[in-house]
């Protein structure tokens, strides 16, 4: 089958389609053929290998799966013999270890969860990653409760866009920071009000929140501090800059032993994409209530470009590969 490989960490140069095996089914896994995968922070971060705290569980010299890619949506061509559940013919959405930039997966059963059929595959596979994350940093970080207020910088992006939209699900008042050009496109999403980090400092404390969450910006704790509730929560999704071992996420290392010395919680946001969190995600997809961004769609032979559009900070929402057109 055709896939995007790497054998060396880099820039998206090191990416090139190429032929591998195909996956084969154990008793617990379905065997997905791909329609479409998504793009996000952690294809960057495995691409080039940086911060290098993350060569520690992928590869110290090259990357330990040479494939890129966990997001994706298609149908099911096979099931292990210990599978229930779910059958050949079924479309499904879900997360890979061993990468999804690929025209067949073979995943752990419990790494999917059925596509509602209001959203398309392209949507769907933006989902798995971000969406958890987004969740996560709401739900069981933030602790967010109806009538609460809610702050999400880097509102424009893949977490951020799923951000808001949850927020609003879960009857927040939800305000979204992003650049200018890209003021309209979070309000479409649902956000109470936006704000252009530009031409205003949106943490100054004239405005302050029950919960921040900050997608992967680089302001200090103690300056996201000054916008927080006494009491409030602030929920770390990543970060920039930073030096070449931990990258940006010297701040959510450091915000959590921070946290027992202040009159707020400080949390790192640590991902992870289980069963129960993706059927959250679908029964939000399936209601309406959240709306999966799609900004542009690439052929899988042009998965170099998609991820260098992504790299380039235009996208609204989510890129995609999309491995069988339509």
């Amino acid at each position: 089958m055709k896939a995007i490989v790497q054998d060396t960490y880099g820039d998206p140069d090191v990416l090139r389609i190429d032929d591998v095996d195909l996956p084969t089914v154990g008793a617990g896994d379905v065997i997905v053929r791909v329609h479409a995968a998504g793009i996000d922070a952690g294809v960057w971060h495995l691409m080039t290998g940086m911060p290098y705290l993350t060569r520690l569980g992928f590869g110290l010299r090259r990357p330990r799966h040479r494939v890129r890619g966990r997001d994706f949506s298609g149908v099911v061509e096979a099931v292990g013999s210990d599978v229930t559940g779910i059958e050949p013919g079924d479309a499904v959405f879900g997360t890979s270890v061993t990468g999804a930039f690929a025209e067949y997966v073979a995943v752990p059963a419990t790494r999917v969860v059925r596509k509602p059929s209001n959203v398309t595959f392209a949507q769907a596979a933006t989902v798995p990653v971000s969406g958890c994350t987004a969740l996560r940093a709401l739900r069981d970080n933030g602790r967010l409760e109806a009538g609460q207020s809610v702050l999400v910088l880097g509102a424009s992006g893949g977490v951020g866009s799923y951000a808001v939209q949850i927020a609003r699900a879960l009857g927040a008042e939800v305000t979204g920071v992003c650049s200018a050009a890209k003021l309209d496109f979070v309000r479409s999403l649902g956000a109470d009000h936006v704000l252009d980090y530009t031409s205003s400092d949106p943490v100054d404390g004239s405005v302050t929140y029950d919960l921040i969450v900050d997608t992967g910006g680089n302001r200090p704790v103690r300056t996201l501090r000054r916008a927080l509730k006494p009491g409030g929560t602030l929920a770390l999704v990543g970060g920039e800059g930073g030096g070449r071992w931990t990258g940006g996420f010297g701040r959510q290392l450091r915000a959590p032993l921070l946290s027992p010395f202040v009159g707020q919680r400080l949390t790192a946001v640590m991902s992870s994409e289980r069963a129960a969190d993706l059927e959250e995600l679908a029964r939000l997809m399936g209601s309406g209530a959240l709306v999966p961004p799609v900004d542009r769609t690439f052929a899988l032979a042009d998965a170099a470009e998609a991820v260098r559009y992504y790299m380039s900070g235009a996208v609204r929402g989510k890129a995609v590969v999309e491995v069988v057109a339509g």
